[in-house]
Protein backbone atom coordinates (compact mmCIF):
# COMPACT_ATOMS: atom_id res chain seq x y z
CA UNK A 1 0.00 0.00 0.00
CA UNK A 2 2.86 2.33 0.84
CA UNK A 3 4.65 1.30 -2.34
CA UNK A 4 1.60 2.20 -4.41
CA UNK A 5 1.61 5.70 -2.93
CA UNK A 6 5.33 6.00 -3.79
CA UNK A 7 6.23 6.67 -0.15
CA UNK A 8 8.57 3.64 0.00
CA UNK A 9 10.27 2.31 -3.15
CA UNK A 10 8.83 -0.91 -4.44
CA UNK A 11 12.26 -2.54 -4.62
CA UNK A 12 12.70 -2.10 -0.86
CA UNK A 13 9.31 -3.65 -0.08
CA UNK A 14 9.98 -6.72 -2.24
CA UNK A 15 13.42 -7.21 -0.70
CA UNK A 16 11.97 -6.99 2.80
CA UNK A 17 9.24 -9.53 2.05
CA UNK A 18 11.81 -11.92 0.59
CA UNK A 19 14.02 -11.55 3.68
CA UNK A 20 11.10 -12.30 6.00
CA UNK A 21 10.26 -15.40 4.03
CA UNK A 22 13.85 -16.57 4.28
CA UNK A 23 13.94 -15.96 8.02
CA UNK A 24 10.81 -18.05 8.62
CA UNK A 25 11.24 -21.32 6.77
CA UNK A 26 8.16 -23.44 6.36
CA UNK A 27 8.49 -26.71 8.21
CA UNK A 28 5.95 -29.39 7.52
CA UNK A 29 4.87 -31.15 10.65
CA UNK A 30 5.04 -34.91 10.67
CA UNK A 31 1.58 -36.34 10.27
CA UNK A 32 0.60 -38.56 13.21
CA UNK A 33 0.28 -42.21 12.30
CA UNK A 34 -3.20 -43.69 12.49
CA UNK A 35 -3.37 -46.06 15.43
CA UNK A 36 -5.35 -49.29 15.29
CA UNK A 37 -6.69 -49.05 18.88
CA UNK A 38 -7.33 -45.68 20.53
CA UNK A 39 -6.27 -44.97 24.10
CA UNK A 40 -9.91 -45.32 25.17
CA UNK A 41 -10.06 -48.82 23.67
CA UNK A 42 -12.18 -47.97 20.62
CA UNK A 43 -11.17 -49.58 17.33
CA UNK A 44 -10.04 -46.94 14.83
CA UNK A 45 -11.52 -48.71 11.83
CA UNK A 46 -14.06 -47.53 9.25
CA UNK A 47 -16.13 -50.05 7.28
CA UNK A 48 -16.89 -48.84 3.77
CA UNK A 49 -18.67 -50.13 0.66
CA UNK A 50 -20.64 -52.87 2.44
CA UNK A 51 -23.03 -54.12 -0.21
CA UNK A 52 -24.86 -56.87 1.72
CA UNK A 53 -26.67 -54.65 4.21
CA UNK A 54 -29.38 -57.29 4.68
CA UNK A 55 -27.06 -59.38 6.84
CA UNK A 56 -27.54 -56.90 9.69
CA UNK A 57 -31.32 -57.52 9.63
CA UNK A 58 -30.82 -61.26 9.99
CA UNK A 59 -29.47 -60.57 13.50
CA UNK A 60 -31.94 -57.84 14.39
CA UNK A 61 -31.45 -58.07 18.16
CA UNK A 62 -27.69 -57.46 17.97
CA UNK A 63 -28.31 -54.64 15.50
CA UNK A 64 -30.71 -52.97 17.95
CA UNK A 65 -28.23 -53.34 20.81
CA UNK A 66 -25.39 -51.85 18.74
CA UNK A 67 -27.44 -48.79 17.74
CA UNK A 68 -27.00 -45.46 19.48
CA UNK A 69 -29.36 -44.55 22.29
CA UNK A 70 -31.30 -41.96 20.31
CA UNK A 71 -31.96 -44.44 17.53
CA UNK A 72 -32.99 -47.12 20.02
CA UNK A 73 -35.45 -44.79 21.76
CA UNK A 74 -36.97 -43.73 18.43
CA UNK A 75 -37.46 -47.37 17.41
CA UNK A 76 -38.85 -48.18 20.87
CA UNK A 77 -41.44 -45.41 20.62
CA UNK A 78 -42.34 -46.01 16.99
CA UNK A 79 -42.83 -49.76 17.52
CA UNK A 80 -45.53 -49.16 20.12
CA UNK A 81 -47.18 -46.32 18.21
CA UNK A 82 -47.29 -48.30 14.97
CA UNK A 83 -48.74 -51.37 16.69
CA UNK A 84 -51.41 -49.25 18.42
CA UNK A 85 -52.33 -47.56 15.13
CA UNK A 86 -52.37 -50.86 13.20
CA UNK A 87 -54.73 -52.56 15.63
CA UNK A 88 -56.81 -49.38 15.96
CA UNK A 89 -57.48 -49.65 12.22
CA UNK A 90 -58.38 -53.32 12.66
CA UNK A 91 -60.79 -52.57 15.51
CA UNK A 92 -62.40 -49.78 13.50
CA UNK A 93 -62.81 -52.12 10.52
CA UNK A 94 -64.39 -54.76 12.77
CA UNK A 95 -66.85 -52.21 14.13
CA UNK A 96 -67.51 -50.82 10.67
CA UNK A 97 -68.11 -54.26 9.13
CA UNK A 98 -70.46 -55.24 11.94
CA UNK A 99 -72.38 -51.96 11.64
CA UNK A 100 -71.66 -50.77 15.15
CA UNK A 101 -70.62 -47.26 14.07
CA UNK A 102 -73.85 -46.63 12.14
CA UNK A 103 -75.88 -48.10 14.96
CA UNK A 104 -74.39 -45.65 17.49
CA UNK A 105 -74.93 -42.75 15.07
CA UNK A 106 -78.61 -43.55 14.29
CA UNK A 107 -79.93 -44.72 17.65
CA UNK A 108 -80.97 -42.33 20.41
CA UNK A 109 -79.47 -42.16 23.85
CA UNK A 110 -82.14 -44.43 25.32
CA UNK A 111 -81.73 -47.02 22.57
CA UNK A 112 -77.94 -46.99 22.83
CA UNK A 113 -78.12 -48.88 26.11
CA UNK A 114 -79.83 -51.75 24.32
CA UNK A 115 -76.97 -51.89 21.79
CA UNK A 116 -74.37 -52.85 24.39
CA UNK A 117 -75.16 -56.55 23.97
CA UNK A 118 -75.36 -56.55 20.17
CA UNK A 119 -72.13 -54.74 19.19
CA UNK A 120 -68.67 -56.26 18.97
CA UNK A 121 -67.00 -53.64 21.19
CA UNK A 122 -69.00 -51.26 23.31
CA UNK A 123 -68.56 -47.48 22.90
CA UNK A 124 -66.43 -47.74 19.74
CA UNK A 125 -68.07 -44.94 17.78
CA UNK A 126 -65.10 -43.53 15.80
CA UNK A 127 -61.46 -44.09 14.95
CA UNK A 128 -60.40 -42.18 18.09
CA UNK A 129 -62.38 -44.52 20.33
CA UNK A 130 -60.92 -47.49 18.41
CA UNK A 131 -57.38 -46.14 18.99
CA UNK A 132 -58.06 -45.74 22.70
CA UNK A 133 -59.43 -49.28 22.90
CA UNK A 134 -56.30 -50.56 21.11
CA UNK A 135 -54.08 -48.94 23.75
CA UNK A 136 -56.21 -50.37 26.57
CA UNK A 137 -55.97 -53.88 25.14
CA UNK A 138 -52.21 -53.89 24.50
CA UNK A 139 -51.18 -52.13 27.69
CA UNK A 140 -53.90 -53.93 29.75
CA UNK A 141 -55.19 -50.68 31.27
CA UNK A 142 -58.94 -51.45 31.20
CA UNK A 143 -60.73 -48.22 32.11
CA UNK A 144 -64.11 -49.98 31.85
CA UNK A 145 -65.77 -47.71 29.27
CA UNK A 146 -65.01 -50.03 26.33
CA UNK A 147 -65.10 -53.83 26.42
CA UNK A 148 -65.56 -56.93 24.27
CA UNK A 149 -68.84 -58.82 23.78
CA UNK A 150 -69.64 -62.34 22.57
CA UNK A 151 -71.17 -61.24 19.29
CA UNK A 152 -68.03 -61.25 17.06
CA UNK A 153 -65.61 -64.20 16.87
CA UNK A 154 -63.43 -62.03 14.60
CA UNK A 155 -63.03 -59.47 17.36
CA UNK A 156 -61.91 -62.21 19.75
CA UNK A 157 -59.29 -63.31 17.22
CA UNK A 158 -58.00 -59.74 16.88
CA UNK A 159 -57.81 -59.48 20.67
CA UNK A 160 -55.67 -62.62 20.94
CA UNK A 161 -53.43 -61.50 18.09
CA UNK A 162 -52.84 -58.06 19.62
CA UNK A 163 -51.95 -59.56 23.00
CA UNK A 164 -49.36 -61.84 21.39
CA UNK A 165 -47.84 -59.02 19.31
CA UNK A 166 -47.74 -56.73 22.35
CA UNK A 167 -45.90 -59.34 24.42
CA UNK A 168 -43.34 -59.87 21.65
CA UNK A 169 -42.70 -56.12 21.33
CA UNK A 170 -42.33 -55.76 25.10
CA UNK A 171 -39.90 -58.68 25.34
CA UNK A 172 -37.71 -57.53 22.46
CA UNK A 173 -37.55 -53.83 23.33
CA UNK A 174 -37.16 -54.26 27.09
CA UNK A 175 -34.50 -56.92 26.53
CA UNK A 176 -32.70 -54.61 24.11
CA UNK A 177 -32.71 -51.74 26.60
CA UNK A 178 -31.52 -54.03 29.40
CA UNK A 179 -28.64 -55.31 27.28
CA UNK A 180 -27.63 -51.77 26.35
CA UNK A 181 -27.54 -50.66 29.99
CA UNK A 182 -25.64 -53.80 31.07
CA UNK A 183 -23.12 -53.92 28.24
CA UNK A 184 -19.67 -55.22 29.09
CA UNK A 185 -17.81 -52.11 27.92
CA UNK A 186 -19.55 -50.09 30.67
CA UNK A 187 -17.62 -52.07 33.26
CA UNK A 188 -14.44 -51.53 31.25
CA UNK A 189 -14.66 -47.78 31.92
CA UNK A 190 -13.30 -48.37 35.43
CA UNK A 191 -10.40 -50.54 34.21
CA UNK A 192 -7.52 -48.14 33.64
CA UNK A 193 -4.11 -48.41 32.02
CA UNK A 194 -1.03 -46.25 32.42
CA UNK A 195 -0.64 -43.45 29.91
CA UNK A 196 2.86 -44.58 28.96
CA UNK A 197 4.68 -47.88 28.86
CA UNK A 198 8.30 -48.24 29.98
CA UNK A 199 11.32 -50.34 29.07
CA UNK A 200 13.78 -51.01 31.87
CA UNK A 201 15.96 -53.75 33.34
CA UNK A 202 14.27 -56.24 35.64
CA UNK A 203 16.10 -59.32 36.91
CA UNK A 204 18.94 -58.72 34.47
CA UNK A 205 16.67 -58.59 31.40
CA UNK A 206 15.19 -55.76 29.37
CA UNK A 207 11.43 -55.74 29.98
CA UNK A 208 8.47 -53.96 28.47
CA UNK A 209 6.13 -52.91 31.31
CA UNK A 210 2.85 -51.08 31.82
CA UNK A 211 0.45 -50.68 34.72
CA UNK A 212 -3.19 -51.75 34.93
CA UNK A 213 -5.71 -51.12 37.69
CA UNK A 214 -9.36 -51.47 38.68
CA UNK A 215 -11.16 -48.54 40.29
CA UNK A 216 -14.09 -50.58 41.65
CA UNK A 217 -14.12 -52.73 44.75
CA UNK A 218 -15.98 -55.49 42.92
CA UNK A 219 -13.35 -57.68 41.35
CA UNK A 220 -12.76 -59.04 37.87
CA UNK A 221 -12.77 -62.83 38.08
CA UNK A 222 -10.27 -64.86 35.99
CA UNK A 223 -8.65 -61.73 34.61
CA UNK A 224 -6.06 -62.31 31.92
CA UNK A 225 -3.84 -60.00 29.87
CA UNK A 226 -2.84 -60.45 26.24
CA UNK A 227 -0.31 -58.32 24.35
CA UNK A 228 -0.02 -58.02 20.59
CA UNK A 229 2.25 -55.99 18.35
CA UNK A 230 0.68 -54.55 15.21
CA UNK A 231 2.93 -53.19 12.49
CA UNK A 232 3.21 -52.91 8.74
CA UNK A 233 5.38 -55.60 7.19
CA UNK A 234 6.42 -56.77 3.76
CA UNK A 235 6.82 -60.46 2.90
CA UNK A 236 9.78 -61.79 0.87
CA UNK A 237 7.40 -62.11 -2.07
CA UNK A 238 6.67 -58.38 -1.96
CA UNK A 239 3.22 -58.58 -0.39
CA UNK A 240 2.47 -55.66 1.94
CA UNK A 241 0.61 -56.63 5.12
CA UNK A 242 -0.74 -53.37 6.61
CA UNK A 243 -1.89 -54.92 9.91
CA UNK A 244 0.45 -57.74 10.88
CA UNK A 245 -0.39 -59.05 14.36
CA UNK A 246 2.19 -60.78 16.54
CA UNK A 247 1.48 -62.26 19.98
CA UNK A 248 4.06 -61.61 22.66
CA UNK A 249 4.14 -63.57 25.94
CA UNK A 250 3.49 -62.06 29.36
CA UNK A 251 5.84 -62.83 32.24
CA UNK A 252 3.50 -64.43 34.79
CA UNK A 253 4.71 -66.90 37.42
CA UNK A 254 1.20 -68.39 37.64
CA UNK A 255 0.68 -71.27 35.21
CA UNK A 256 -2.97 -70.36 34.54
CA UNK A 257 -1.85 -66.95 33.18
CA UNK A 258 -4.55 -65.24 35.29
CA UNK A 259 -3.94 -62.19 37.45
CA UNK A 260 -5.47 -61.25 40.80
CA UNK A 261 -6.46 -57.66 40.09
CA UNK A 262 -7.20 -56.55 43.64
CA UNK A 263 -4.66 -53.69 43.38
CA UNK A 264 -2.84 -52.02 40.47
CA UNK A 265 -0.30 -54.36 38.91
CA UNK A 266 2.69 -53.87 36.64
CA UNK A 267 2.44 -56.26 33.71
CA UNK A 268 5.87 -57.30 32.47
CA UNK A 269 6.99 -58.74 29.14
CA UNK A 270 10.57 -60.00 28.99
CA UNK A 271 12.20 -58.97 25.73
CA UNK A 272 13.83 -62.21 24.62
CA UNK A 273 14.33 -64.04 21.34
CA UNK A 274 10.58 -64.65 20.97
CA UNK A 275 9.75 -60.97 21.32
CA UNK A 276 9.21 -58.65 18.31
CA UNK A 277 11.12 -55.99 20.30
CA UNK A 278 14.28 -58.11 20.48
CA UNK A 279 16.21 -56.17 17.81
CA UNK A 280 14.97 -52.68 18.73
CA UNK A 281 17.27 -50.29 20.60
CA UNK A 282 16.44 -46.97 22.23
CA UNK A 283 17.53 -45.09 19.10
CA UNK A 284 15.56 -47.34 16.78
CA UNK A 285 12.40 -47.10 18.89
CA UNK A 286 11.66 -43.51 17.85
CA UNK A 287 11.67 -44.50 14.18
CA UNK A 288 9.64 -47.70 14.56
CA UNK A 289 6.17 -47.86 13.02
CA UNK A 290 4.63 -50.25 15.51
CA UNK A 291 1.77 -50.35 17.99
CA UNK A 292 1.57 -52.50 21.12
CA UNK A 293 -2.04 -53.51 21.86
CA UNK A 294 -2.99 -54.57 25.39
CA UNK A 295 -6.20 -56.56 26.01
CA UNK A 296 -7.55 -57.25 29.51
CA UNK A 297 -10.37 -59.80 29.75
CA UNK A 298 -12.33 -61.12 32.70
CA UNK A 299 -15.74 -61.86 34.21
CA UNK A 300 -17.58 -59.16 36.16
CA UNK A 301 -18.18 -60.39 39.69
CA UNK A 302 -21.58 -58.73 40.16
CA UNK A 303 -23.22 -59.54 36.81
CA UNK A 304 -21.27 -62.53 35.47
CA UNK A 305 -20.81 -60.83 32.08
CA UNK A 306 -17.47 -61.16 30.32
CA UNK A 307 -15.84 -57.77 29.83
CA UNK A 308 -12.85 -56.59 27.83
CA UNK A 309 -10.74 -53.46 28.19
CA UNK A 310 -8.24 -52.38 25.54
CA UNK A 311 -5.56 -49.79 24.98
CA UNK A 312 -2.44 -49.38 22.87
CA UNK A 313 1.01 -47.83 23.01
CA UNK A 314 2.78 -46.38 19.99
CA UNK A 315 6.52 -45.70 19.83
CA UNK A 316 6.16 -42.14 21.17
CA UNK A 317 4.36 -43.46 24.28
CA UNK A 318 7.10 -45.93 25.29
CA UNK A 319 9.67 -44.46 27.69
CA UNK A 320 13.07 -46.13 27.58
CA UNK A 321 14.98 -46.22 30.86
CA UNK A 322 12.03 -45.45 33.15
CA UNK A 323 10.28 -47.34 35.94
CA UNK A 324 6.89 -46.93 37.60
CA UNK A 325 6.83 -45.50 41.11
CA UNK A 326 5.30 -47.48 43.95
CA UNK A 327 1.72 -46.48 44.79
CA UNK A 328 0.74 -49.19 47.31
CA UNK A 329 1.57 -48.46 50.95
CA UNK A 330 0.55 -49.99 54.26
CA UNK A 331 -1.20 -47.57 56.61
CA UNK A 332 -2.49 -48.76 60.00
CA UNK A 333 -2.87 -52.36 58.90
CA UNK A 334 -4.63 -51.47 55.62
CA UNK A 335 -3.11 -51.37 52.15
CA UNK A 336 -3.64 -47.95 50.57
CA UNK A 337 -3.43 -47.15 46.83
CA UNK A 338 -2.56 -43.62 45.69
CA UNK A 339 -4.07 -43.32 42.21
CA UNK A 340 -2.66 -39.80 41.78
CA UNK A 341 0.71 -41.47 41.05
CA UNK A 342 -0.74 -44.23 38.87
CA UNK A 343 1.16 -43.23 35.72
CA UNK A 344 4.20 -41.57 37.32
CA UNK A 345 7.63 -42.88 36.34
CA UNK A 346 11.22 -42.25 37.42
CA UNK A 347 14.33 -42.44 35.31
CA UNK A 348 16.59 -45.43 36.03
CA UNK A 349 19.76 -46.85 34.58
CA UNK A 350 19.15 -48.96 31.49
CA UNK A 351 21.37 -49.86 28.54
CA UNK A 352 20.43 -48.07 25.32
CA UNK A 353 21.22 -51.09 23.18
CA UNK A 354 18.80 -53.75 22.01
CA UNK A 355 18.07 -56.96 23.88
CA UNK A 356 20.02 -58.95 21.29
CA UNK A 357 23.16 -56.86 21.87
CA UNK A 358 22.65 -57.20 25.60
CA UNK A 359 22.51 -60.99 25.35
CA UNK A 360 25.62 -61.07 23.15
CA UNK A 361 27.58 -58.68 25.41
CA UNK A 362 26.44 -59.00 29.05
CA UNK A 363 29.21 -56.62 30.09
CA UNK A 364 27.12 -53.72 28.74
CA UNK A 365 24.67 -54.14 31.60
CA UNK A 366 27.48 -54.26 34.19
CA UNK A 367 29.07 -51.12 32.78
CA UNK A 368 25.72 -49.32 32.75
CA UNK A 369 25.04 -50.25 36.37
CA UNK A 370 28.53 -49.17 37.42
CA UNK A 371 28.15 -45.81 35.70
CA UNK A 372 24.78 -45.39 37.37
CA UNK A 373 26.27 -46.20 40.76
CA UNK A 374 29.13 -43.74 40.25
CA UNK A 375 26.76 -41.00 39.17
CA UNK A 376 24.55 -41.75 42.14
CA UNK A 377 27.49 -41.52 44.53
CA UNK A 378 28.64 -38.27 42.96
CA UNK A 379 25.18 -36.81 43.30
CA UNK A 380 25.11 -37.87 46.95
CA UNK A 381 28.48 -36.25 47.56
CA UNK A 382 27.36 -33.03 45.93
CA UNK A 383 24.18 -33.07 47.96
CA UNK A 384 26.06 -33.65 51.21
CA UNK A 385 28.57 -30.91 50.41
CA UNK A 386 25.75 -28.51 49.63
CA UNK A 387 24.11 -29.40 52.94
CA UNK A 388 27.37 -28.77 54.82
CA UNK A 389 27.88 -25.43 53.12
CA UNK A 390 24.33 -24.41 53.88
CA UNK A 391 24.67 -25.45 57.52
CA UNK A 392 27.98 -23.55 57.86
CA UNK A 393 26.45 -20.44 56.35
CA UNK A 394 23.50 -20.73 58.67
CA UNK A 395 25.76 -21.09 61.73
CA UNK A 396 27.87 -18.10 60.67
CA UNK A 397 24.80 -15.96 60.22
CA UNK A 398 23.53 -16.99 63.67
CA UNK A 399 26.88 -16.10 65.28
CA UNK A 400 26.89 -12.70 63.61
CA UNK A 401 23.41 -11.99 64.88
CA UNK A 402 24.37 -13.03 68.41
CA UNK A 403 27.51 -10.86 68.39
CA UNK A 404 25.49 -7.84 67.31
CA UNK A 405 23.08 -8.39 70.20
CA UNK A 406 25.82 -8.57 72.95
CA UNK A 407 25.71 -5.70 75.57
CA UNK A 408 29.06 -3.84 76.15
CA UNK A 409 30.65 -3.76 79.64
CA UNK A 410 30.39 -0.50 81.69
CA UNK A 411 32.74 0.45 84.65
CA UNK A 412 31.47 2.53 87.62
CA UNK A 413 33.69 4.56 90.03
CA UNK A 414 33.07 4.19 93.79
CA UNK A 415 33.55 7.12 96.25
CA UNK A 416 36.71 5.45 97.59
CA UNK A 417 38.17 5.71 94.08
CA UNK A 418 38.07 2.00 93.27
CA UNK A 419 36.72 0.78 90.05
CA UNK A 420 33.73 -1.60 90.29
CA UNK A 421 33.18 -3.38 86.96
CA UNK A 422 29.60 -4.44 86.35
CA UNK A 423 27.56 -5.53 83.45
CA UNK A 424 24.25 -4.09 82.46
Amino acid sequence: MLARKSIIPEEYVLARIAAENLRKPRIRDRLPRARFIAKSGACNLAHKNIREQGRFLQDIFTTLVDLKWRHTLVIFTMSFLCSWLLFAIMWWLVAFAHGDIYAYMEKSAVEKGALESTVCVTNVRSFTSAFLFSIEVQVTIGFGGRMMTEECPLAITVLILQNIVGLIINAVMLGCIFMKTAQAHRRAETLIFSRHAVIAVRNGKLCFMFRVGDLRKSMIISASVRIQVVKKTTTPEGEVVPIHQLDIPVDNPIESNNIFLVAPLIICHVIDKRSPLYDISATDLTNQDLEVIVILEGVVETTGITTQARTSYIAEEIQWGHRFVSIVTEEEGVYSVDYSKFGNTVKVAAPRCSARELDEKPSILIQTLQKSELSHQNSLRKRNSMRRNNSMRRNNSIRRNNSSLMVPKVQFMTPEGNQNPSES
